[in-house]
């Protein structure tokens, strides 16, 4: 299984292929060694370490627009189409309806 360690900013910044027994704690485990960060609490509190497959789904998450960037304003095409018909009637108001 391939593990990364990612920085503060989502960029990955080592990589090492283990064992999928070895697990996050294990990759955790040898990425302090690379970084000679023997605290545990200070190594987290600068790096991220996950698993490849992690790392691309958040990764693709995070390129996803929101939500509500997606909405179709149905409401700005229903007014539309409330003004065009709302004109034809004072059209046929002003003209009467026979000379329509």
């Amino acid at each position: 299984m391939e593990y990364v360690l990612v920085n503060k900013t989502d960029e990955i910044v080592a990589t090492v292929v283990m064992g999928s027994d070895v697990g996050i704690g294990g990759a955790t485990t040898y990425f302090q060694g690379v970084k000679q960060m023997p605290d545990r609490e200070t190594f987290q509190s600068l790096w991220k370490v996950m698993t490849r497959d992690e790392y691309n789904t958040q990764y693709e998450a995070g390129l996803r627009k929101p939500s509500h960037m997606n909405q179709n304003k149905w409401w700005e095409e229903e007014k539309a189409i409330t003004d065009e018909e709302m004109s034809l009637f004072e059209r046929k108001r002003r003209i009467g309806p026979s000379k329509l």
